[in-house]
């Protein structure tokens, strides 16, 4: 077998195992996209928890991503943050406002959306709602860090965010939100005067692609093995015709 042969059917082999793993991989990606979905959305169908009892979840480690809890308060309006998202093509911001808790504990909220023109609060001062409300939503993590380089850097300046910071929403409050919970609460899409922010804004997508990449994968791998295996029949051929007209 001449060398050039061996290299080839070697170029195969490793092609063909290599584009055979990623498609176990996605097989793989697969069995965990489809666990985290049920595992989503047991959580959010759910029976909403008081609030102590979620961060007592919290604290014990369980998961608590977007179980139903329950928390009651007053709002600390003047100390709102402004998370940048689109909503349906539309530009703005979910409002982030504390919330103290009857027993002096922070916990920051999410509101809603609000439009990217209706940020200033003089154009939604109908939303401003004082009292003691009592709010049913979903429960969030705090990201520990960015998740990134490639998302900006917060701008506190001008009370911007691009990734929701918790230790940074809290250090804009005189007392650094003191005894504050460790989690966001999503307001559900309870009505509010005047229309903003609207409620009920959490994101649950989970794009589950994997079965298609992992067929993709294996695809191109049994193609490797046909195109390969054809042109090492027609070299053997080759060979073999030259081989009959020398004899």
């Amino acid at each position: 077998m001449r060398i050039s042969t061996l290299i080839l059917l070697l170029c195969i082999a490793i092609g063909f195992v290599f584009l055979s793993a990623l498609g176990f991989w996605q097989v793989q990606r697969l069995a965990w996209k489809e666990a985290l979905i049920a595992r989503v959305e047991a959580n959010r169908n759910s029976e909403p928890l008081p609030f102590d009892a979620m961060a007592e979840r919290l604290q014990a480690g369980q998961d608590i991503e977007y179980r139903p809890v329950r928390v009651a308060g007053s709002f600390l309006h003047e100390y709102e943050a402004h998370f940048f998202v689109t909503q349906n093509g539309r530009p703005g911001y979910h409002v982030y406002t504390p919330l103290r808790r009857d027993n002096g504990q922070i916990v920051i909220v999410n509101r809603g959306f609000v439009p990217i023109e209706m940020k200033e609060v003089s154009k939604r001062s109908a939303g401003q709602i004082t009292g003691r409300q009592e709010i049913t939503g979903l429960a969030r993590t705090a990201p520990a860090e960015k998740p990134n380089s490639f998302v900006p850097n917060n701008d506190l300046a001008k009370n911007i965010y691009y990734w929701k910071s918790l230790n940074q929403m809290l250090s804009q409050m005189p007392e650094k939100g003191g005894n504050a919970a460790r989690f966001f609460v999503d307001a559900g899409p309870a009505p509010v005067p005047g229309g903003l922010p609207q409620g009920g804004a959490t994101r649950i997508s989970f794009p589950n692609s994997h079965l298609q990449y992992a067929a993709t994968w294996f695809g191109l791998a049994l193609t490797l093995l046909g195109v390969g295996g054809f042109f090492l029949r027609a070299r053997a051929k080759a060979y073999k015709d030259k081989q009959l007209q020398s004899a």
